[in-house]
C-alpha cells in the first residue's frame, strides 16, 4: 500500500503543479483527473472479484480471464461429488468462512472451515504494484487438517484458469502423460492485460502425496506429480468450471475402470484424477492430491513489470500485510465503550473484511421486459392480476446488454450480485476506509442509468449470476423502483468535501478526491446528468394521486406509490411482505417512498449547489419544502399518532392504513423531522414501547401488537434488520446531541439500542461463525441467510459511535 500511495502522490503533486501553471487550466484539470483515475484503476485491477466462489480471481475487464480454486476429500468412491467445494453454498455445512483481514488494494487472509472435508483451507491473496497492466498478484493456498481428522486424510486441490474472450494461454512445461513434475507454468496474452505468466508451485517438501495406492497405477500416474488438462470450451461456459472438472474425472475414471475392472480398481484418490491432456485450449486446470496438510502458491506476473512475482515476494507481503491492516483498521474504526474490549477486535475486523471481500466485478446480459404494456400503468381495479398476466406473455422479456458492474454484494452464498437497495448501506463503512473506491463503485452503478432515468434494482448480469436466481425473479421492469440508497454515500461525500481538513490528515489513494477539489468537482459533474435523470425518473414513474381523491395537502404533486404491488408483497420497496393496504388500490400513497424522495431531493440539491447548477438548486428547494409538508399532511394519522400509508376506502375517501413498524418511522429514519416537532415525541414513544417496536435485540420490523406480526413468510413482519436499526441509531444520536424537548429521551434510547444491536450480532457471530440476514425479535437468534456481510456489517460503524451523547457533546456529522 505504501509504494502505491507514494507513487500516486508523486504523480498527483506533479500534475497539480503543472495544472496550476498551465495556460489552459481546463486541460490541466483534465490531465489530473484522468491520471488519478488511471492510477486508482491500476491498484483495483485484480482481486477476488468472483465473491460467489470460496476463492476466485479476475480483473475488472469484461470477457477476460477468470480463475478459481476447488478442493474435496477423496477417501471413498461414494461421496466425491458431494465433497468438492467451489461456489459458496449454505448447504456445504461450513464452520464459518471469510476474510480475517482484507483490503481491496493490497489483499488479505481468508479461512474456510470445512468440517465435511475435515480440513481448513487458508487463502492468502496479495497484490503487488508493478507495470502498467495491474501489477502482480499471488495466492498461497494452505490445507490444515481439522482436529480429529484422520492422519492419512486425502485431499485433492484444483486450480483453473479460463479465458472468456480474445487471447491465448498455453503450458510451458514439457508435456508428460504421467503428469507434470515440479512447478507448472502457463504463459498467455490478452487485450488490456498484455503478456503474463502464471506459476503453480510444488510447495514445500512437507507436502506428501498419498503413500498407499494401486501399484501398477503408480507407474502410470504418480501422485507426486501434478495432473494437467487443457481443453477448448465455449466462452459462455468457461464459468462452469466444476462441471468441466467432473467431466474430466468421469472420462479418466471410465478409462481406469475399463482397464482394471471393478475388482482391481485403484483407490479413489488415484482413480479420481483428471486425464493429462496437452492440446491448445482456453480452459486449463491443474490437480494435486495430498495426504495430510499441504501448501502451494499461485503466482501471477505481468510482463510489463521489471521482475516476476515469486514465492519470496509473496511471503514478505503476507508477513507485513496483517500488521499494516490492523493498524489502519484501528485508526479508521476505533471502537468506543463498551466495545473497546479486546473480544470485539476480531469480530469487527472480520465483519468489515468480509464486506470488502464481497466486492465483485460482474459482466453480462440482463433479462428486461420493455414491452410497456398498458397493464403496467397499474390504473385499473385488480391491477396486480393484469400485471401478472402481462408478465407471463411469451417474449415479453428479452436479453439486453451486456453491461458491467463493480459492486459489493449482500451475501456470497445466497445473493452474489448487486442490489440497489443494499448498496448504499454497504458503502457507508467502505467509504470510511476508502472513499475513492466507493466513488468508483457509485459511478459504476450510475453509469447503468438508461435514457429514461431507470436504474435496475437488481443486477443479474450473465448466466453465472442467473444460475443463483429463480427464473421468476430474473426479469427487470423499467417501471419498478427501489430505495435509492446510493444518495446516502453522495451526501457523505459532500459533507466530507466541506470538512475534509478537519476529518483527515493523510494524503493517499483512498482520499485523493477529497484532497483535490478539481477531481471532486469533475467527478460530481460526470455523474450529475445520469443522477439528475434518475431523480426525475422516480418522480415521473412512481407518482401517487392527490388531487383526484380530493386529499388535503400542501402540494398536489408530492405523493408517491410503489409500482409492483400485490396483496401480499411490495418487493420494490425492499420491505417485501410488510403489511400494506388490502387489497392494493391505485389511490395508495406510501410514506416510505415519499421519505426516500425527500432524502434524494436534499442530496441532489447539495450536489447541484456544489457544481454551480443554481437553477436546479432553486427547483429542488421547492420540492424539498413541499415534500416535508406533505409527509405530515398526507401521512400523519391523528387517530394512531403515527405516520401511515394512505389508501382509498369503499366510500372513495382517503384513509390511513396503519401497520406500525419500520414504515411508521421512515420520516424519522431519513432525517425529515424537526427536533422540536411533537410528532417526534410520538415516534420516539413508538420506538421505545416493548409492546410495539422495542426488543432486547433491536427494533422489530413490525409492531408486536399488529395482527400480521410473525405471520406468513415473516420476512419483514417482526424480525430485526440491522440496516434499519443503524438508521434509527444514527438519528437517535443526532437528536440526542441537540437541545430540544426530546433530547434526553433520544439520548437514552440511543445508548441502549446501540448496545442491544451490537451485543446480539456479536453473540450470534461468536456462536455460529456467521453474520446473519436478520435476527429473531423474540430470541435474538440469527436466521435466514448466513454469511450476510452486507448491511449487517454496519455494526462496525455502530461500535465506532460514541457511548453516550448529550447537548454538550459534539455530534458526529450526519452522513445520511
Amino acid at each position: 500500500m505504501a509504494r502505491l500511495t507514494l507513487s500516486l502522490l508523486a504523480v498527483c503533486s506533479a500534475l497539480l503543479a503543472s495544472a496550476a501553471t498551465a495556460a489552459n487550466t481546463d486541460n490541466g484539470q483534465w490531465i489530473l483527473v484522468n491520471e488519478i483515475s488511471r492510477v486508482s484503476n491500476q491498484s483495483l485491477m485484480w482481486g477476488p472479484y468472483r465473491p460467489n466462489l470460496y476463492f476466485g480471481v479476475k480483473p475488472r475487464i469484461p470477457k477476460s480471464m477468470i480463475a478459481g480454486l476447488m478442493w474435496g476429500k477423496v477417501d471413498d468412491f461414494a461421496s466425491v461429488a458431494q465433497t468438492v467445494r467451489h461456489s459458496c453454498e449454505q448447504g456445504d455445512g461450513m464452520a464459518g468462512y471469510g476474510w480475517d483481514e482484507y483490503d481491496v488494494r493490497t489483499g488479505g487472509h481468508q479461512v474456510i472451515g470445512d468440517p465435511g472435508n475435515s480440513i481448513d483451507i487458508h487463502t492468502e491473496f496479495i497484490k503487488v504494484e508493478g507495470g502498467e497492466d495491474g501489477g502482480h498478484w499471488g495466492v498461497r493456498v494452505k490445507g490444515i487438517p481439522r482436529t480429529g481428522a484422520p492422519a492419512d486424510l486425502k485431499t485433492m486441490a484444483i486450480f483453473y484458469v479460463g479465458l472468456e474472450g480474445l487471447g491465448s494461454l498455453s503450458l510451458q512445461n514439457e508435456p508428460d502423460e504421467r503428469g507434470l513434475a515440479g512447478d507448472v507454468t502457463l504463459e498467455g496474452s490478452m487485450p488490456k492485460l498484455g503478456e503474463f505468466k502464471i506459476d503453480i508451485t510444488t510447495g514445500p517438501n512437507t507436502n506428501k502425496p498419498p503413500h498407499v495406492g494401486h501399484e501398477k497405477y503408480w507407474n502410470e500416474k504418480p501422485l507426486d506429480r501434478t495432473s494437467y488438462r487443457s481443453l477448448k470450451v465455449p466462452e459462455e461456459d468457461v464459468w462452469k468450471a466444476k462441471d468441466i472438472f467432473f467431466m474430466g474425472l468421469r472420462d479418466n475414471f471410465l478409462k481406469v475402470k475399463e482397464k482394471y475392472g471393478e475388482s482391481d480398481l485403484p483407490p479413489p484418490w488415484q482413480a479420481f484424477t483428471i486425464p493429462n491432456t496437452f492440446g491448445p485450449g482456453n480452459f486449463h486446470m491443474v490437480q494435486k492430491v495430498f495426504e495430510g496438510g499441504f501448501e502451494f502458491d499461485i503466482l501471477y506476473s505481468s510482463a510489463s513489470a521489471p521482475a516476476p512475482m515469486t514465492s519470496d515476494i509473496l511471503t514478505e507481503n503476507i508477513r507485513t500485510i496483517g500488521s499494516s491492516f490492523a493498524d489502519r483498521f484501528e485508526n479508521t474504526f476505533p471502537r468506543k465503550p463498551p466495545f473497546n474490549a479486546p473480544r470485539y477486535q476480531q469480530f469487527s475486523r472480520n465483519f468489515f473484511s468480509n464486506l470488502l471481500g464481497g466486492i465483485g466485478h460482474f459482466h453480462g446480459t440482463s433479462v428486461v421486459d420493455r414491452t410497456y404494456a398498458p397493464e403496467y400503468e397499474e390504473e385499473d381495479e385488480g391491477f396486480w392480476e393484469e400485471v401478472k398476466a402481462a408478465q407471463a406473455r411469451p417474449d415479453a422479456a428479452k436479453l439486453e446488454g451486456p453491461t458491467e458492474l463493480f459492486t459489493s454484494i449482500p451475501s456470497r452464498p445466497f445473493f452474489p450480485r448487486g442490489f440497489l437497495w443494499d448498496e448504499g448501506f454497504h458503502l457507508l463503512p467502505i467509504s470510511d476506509w476508502d472513499m475513492d473506491l466507493t466513488l468508483q463503485i457509485v459511478k459504476s452503478w450510475i453509469s447503468l442509468v438508461d435514457e429514461d432515468g431507470w436504474l435496475p434494482r437488481e443486477q443479474i448480469l450473465g448466466d453465472e449470476a442467473r444460475s443463483k436466481v429463480p427464473q421468476e425473479f430474473q426479469t427487470q421492469y423499467p417501471h419498478y423502483a427501489n430505495p435509492p440508497t446510493l444518495f446516502f454515500v453522495l451526501t457523505k461525500f459532500i459533507d466530507q468535501l466541506e470538512e475534509f481538513h478537519n476529518l483527515f490528515s493523510s494524503d493517499d489513494l483512498p482520499t485523493v478526491h477529497l484532497k483535490n477539489p478539481e477531481a471532486a468537482s469533475e467527478y460530481l459533474r460526470s455523474i450529475y446528468p445520469n443522477l439528475r435523470r434518475n431523480y426525475f425518473w422516480y418522480r415521473k414513474s412512481q407518482p401517487g394521486e392527490i388531487r383526484g381523491w380530493d386529499r388535503n395537502a400542501y402540494s398536489k404533486k408530492e405523493g408517491y406509490r410503489w409500482r409492483g404491488r400485490t396483496p401480499e408483497h411490495c418487493l420494490t420497496s425492499g420491505l417485501d411482505d410488510y403489511p400494506r393496504a388490502r387489497p392494493p388500490h391505485t389511490g395508495e400513497l406510501h410514506v416510505d417512498l415519499l421519505s426516500w424522495i425527500g432524502m434524494m431531493t436534499s442530496c441532489i440539491k447539495r450536489i447541484a449547489a456544489a457544481i454551480g447548477e443554481h437553477d436546479d438548486v432553486a427547483e429542488f428547494e421547492q420540492y424539498e419544502y413541499a415534500i416535508k409538508k406533505n409527509i405530515d399532511d398526507l401521512h400523519w394519522s391523528k387517530k394512531h399518532q403515527a405516520y401511515c400509508d394512505a389508501t382509498i376506502d369503499d366510500f372513495e375517501e382517503s384513509v390511513h392504513v396503519c401497520h406500525k413498524g419500520y414504515i411508521s418511522i421512515f420520516p424519522f429514519l431519513l432525517g425529515l423531522m424537526e427536533k422540536d416537532s411533537e410528532k417526534l415525541g410520538k415516534v420516539l414513544d413508538l420506538i421505545a414501547d416493548p409492546e410495539e417496536l422495542w426488543s432486547n435485540y433491536g427494533l422489530r420490523s413490525l409492531s408486536k401488537k399488529d395482527e400480521y406480526y410473525g405471520t406468513g413468510e415473516n420476512y419483514w413482519r417482526g424480525p430485526i434488520w440491522i440496516n434499519i436499526n443503524y438508521l434509527a441509531i444514527q438519528r437517535l444520536m443526532e437528536h440526542g446531541s441537540r437541545e430540544g424537548p426530546y433530547q434526553k429521551q433520544a439520548a437514552e434510547l440511543y445508548k441502549e439500542l446501540r448496545v442491544n444491536i451490537v451485543e446480539n450480532v456479536y453473540k450470534n457471530w461468536e456462536g455460529t461463525g456467521y453474520a446473519w440476514e436478520q435476527y429473531d425479535a423474540e430470541t435474538g437468534k440469527g436466521q435466514r441467510t448466513a454469511h450476510f456481510l452486507g448491511w449487517t456489517s454496519l455494526v462496525v460503524k455502530i461500535m465506532n459511535m460514541p457511548e453516550t451523547v448529550s447537548v454538550a457533546a459534539t455530534p458526529l456529522k450526519d452522513e445520511l
